[in-house]
């Protein structure tokens, strides 16, 4: 059975100290370079155990991730999913070798591709054929073979016109198609792909998909990293969720999705308080959302057909004359639905300094069920994000019927990308 493990992963941890590299004297530096000649080596600032007691007390250290322990076997997908910030692209940077561990081992049997960022492992001045074999030379493989694949890596890419082109003038969805087109079609035992193919179009995320069940269903391994639940759900068999750096859960992807869900949502009768920044610039912070019921009151369910209200409070701490206040409807599986966005509408909302408070009434298709709602503030004259709080409040879609004529289709209503809605402000 071990011979069908091709990652095994014991204890991992990752630390880097925070602010400016470097000890700040001339002495610790060279206490630094022995240290690296006996063999303890200290990577991008990290602490290791010896002195972690000291510099924790500093508060100038952090675990960007900690107490990992797993195991991958042959043909297996792997969907790792988790919060921004979960420790997912540090993991995937360790099992890739981009950067080393501070504790712990990884135990690889196989060459790895990895595809980690829009350009990773591209030369920005070679063209996409000079990079082709340059990927190809650093995965070990011959001249020859990386020839027997060239016409497919290009056709599939869709590049064909520019592969004699330096890539650092490709747009970043020409750099990720060619970048995943080299990293599926050079024949490495195990794949890893993050995020970044939520840069490619529609149709090209089809294709990597199915590119990736197809190199699955070859015997190799595929360890994959979305936020899309839907497509997780869709590739992967099994799953970890990742949470503050540490494994929340892992087992049936299934079950992985469910987990993540559950410790992203809250339930607290459809009024969220909201304590912590989420991403963004942090101009302006959400700090509570609720929904409101047609007496005002708050509500966690709303009647099929009947509008989605939804208030929110919004902290700022400069004057915004035009903020983009952005509401995003999904489903359980995470797969957005739709949006509700008051700049769509040409509604032009300022940003006092201080407490302000929106509400916004959302015209609804929902059929009865289990949906999620993130919310976002943008600064619409700089198109920065101020805060954005994904999966904040879970609500539900109730059967119950105002009247006997009131009824529901049993067929699945098709939401508009762009839904209708109508914003105020209210303080």
């Amino acid at each position: 059975m071990m011979d069908d493990v091709v990652i095994k992963v014991e204890n991992l941890g990752k630390q880097y100290r925070l602010g400016e590299i470097g000890s700040g004297t001339f002495a610790g530096e060279f206490v630094r370079f022995i240290q690296s000649l006996r063999g303890k080596k200290k990577d991008d600032g990290l602490i290791t155990d010896n002195d972690r007691t000291v510099q924790a007390k500093k508060g100038d250290i952090v675990w960007a991730a900690r107490d990992i322990n797993f195991e991958v076997k042959r043909g297996e997908v792997l969907g790792i999913i988790g919060k921004n910030g979960a420790g997912k692209s540090t993991l995937l940077k360790m099992l890739s070798r981009v950067t080393a561990p501070s504790v712990g081992s990884i135990k690889v049997n196989g060459r790895i591709a990895s595809l980690l960022e829009v350009g990773t492992g591209f030369h920005p001045d070679l063209t996409g054929r000079e990079n082709i074999f340059l990927n190809g030379a650093i995965l070990g493989m011959t001249k020859s073979e990386i020839k027997s694949k060239f016409d497919e890596i290009v056709d599939f890419s869709g590049v064909a016109r520019y592969i004699d082109t330096p890539v650092k003038r490709y747009s970043s969805g020409m750099y990720v198609r060619l970048a995943f087109a080299v990293a599926a079609h050079l024949e490495p035992e195990i794949l890893i792909v993050d995020e970044v193919l939520a840069v490619g179009d529609i149709e090209f995320q089809r294709k990597c998909l199915g590119k990736m069940k197809d190199v699955s269903g070859e015997g190799r391994t595929v360890i994959f990293v979305s936020h899309n639940m839907g497509a997780v759900k869709s590739l992967c068999q099994t799953g970890i969720v990742m949470k503050n750096g540490t494994m929340d859960f892992a087992g049936n992807i299934n079950d992985c999705v469910t987990q993540y869900l559950r410790i992203n949502t809250t339930d607290n009768e459809g009024d969220v308080v909201i304590d912590k920044k989420g991403t963004g610039t942090g101009e302006a912070l959400i700090k509570r959302i609720q929904m409101i019921n047609e007496e005002g009151n708050t509500a966690e369910s709303v009647l099929y057909k009947s509008p989605i209200k939804i208030r929110l409070t919004i902290d700022s701490k400069v004057d915004i004359p035009k903020a983009s206040l952005d509401v995003k409807i999904s489903d359980k599986d995470g797969s957005i639905l739709f949006h509700a966005l008051n700049i769509y509408h040409n509604q032009a909302l300022p940003l006092q300094l201080g407490e302000n408070i929106f509400e916004t009434e959302i015209h609804n298709d929902l059929l009865p069920g289990g949906f999620l709602a993130s919310v976002g503030v943008h600064n619409a004259a700089t198109y920065y994000t101020m805060d954005y709080q994904e999966n904040v409040l879970g609500f539900e879609v109730i059967k119950a019927a105002r009247n006997a004529a009131d009824s529901y289709p049993y067929e699945w209503v098709v939401a508009p990308a762009m839904a209708q809605s109508e914003w105020k402000k209210i303080k």
